[in-house]
């Protein structure tokens, strides 16, 4: 019993999103898995060259990335992180991604207020859902900004295909959004940070891709239901 709980602690739940009628969406990082990734498979490639198990160490990265967070957002008042799910070394390892956020506040001065943390979105026009890092306001400025946390050694399009998504969702949901920014803080010493602060014609084109990822998804995911109860109609 004891062993079951401490893995169920170590295993995070995934968020089902519904509309208001009760149908289930897609989340955005599901959506966009229909895209094809050739520098994901050529970096997958290289961990095999190196005899390391690519599935296994995308668990344990994941893990502590998922743990920066939690110590994070704590940190921005959020919920306190379970400290009896995470090892020793993923504490410590997750503490430098906490030490590079530190060093962004230093960096550039920016003092940020928590509206929400991990809020859940739903697009009811579009039909998809995803979950936002943080929503507040930065320096006192007026007006939400949206922020979302990577613990990635580099930022790559995908993160903006991602956040273009959650804010065309908080848009729809009546949200005056100010500004969107992708934050990265390295899990490992020396990551450092990048501090990227999307334009309206970079979200504009992020959710042109998202939403073409969506069409093939939901297009998929008919024409699979199709093969599996039948499809009907002229042959």
């Amino acid at each position: 019993m004891q062993l079951e709980k401490q893995i169920a602690k170590r295993s995070k739940v995934h968020t089902i999103y519904k509309l208001k009628d009760g149908t289930k969406v897609p989340g955005v990082t599901t959506v966009l898995g229909v895209m094809n990734k050739p520098a994901l498979m050529n970096w997958a490639w290289q961990l095999g060259t190196q005899g390391i198990d690519y599935k296994h160490y995308v668990d344990a990265t994941a893990r502590i990335g998922t743990l920066a967070h939690e110590m994070i957002q704590e940190y921005l008042g959020g919920p306190e992180w379970d400290r009896s799910a995470f090892t020793r070394e993923e504490i410590d390892t997750a503490e430098n991604a906490v030490l590079s956020f530190h060093e962004w506040e230093r960096q550039t001065g920016h003092k940020m207020k928590t509206v929400a943390i991990e809020m859940p979105v739903v697009s009811e026009k579009y039909r998809y859902g995803g979950t936002v890092d943080w929503l507040g306001s930065i320096d006192a400025s007026g007006g939400y900004w949206l922020v979302d946390f990577k613990t990635s050694k580099a930022l790559y399009s995908e993160h903006e295909w991602q956040t273009s998504a959650y804010y065309k969702a908080l848009l729809e949901l009546g949200y005056k959004i100010k500004g969107v920014r992708l934050l990265r803080i390295g899990r490992f010493s020396d990551e450092g940070f990048d501090d990227h602060v999307l334009s309206k014609k970079q979200l504009e084109s992020g959710w042109k891709v998202f939403l073409s990822a969506l069409k093939l998804y939901q297009a998929r995911y008919e024409y699979e239901c199709g093969k599996k109860y039948g499809f009907k109609g002229a042959a």
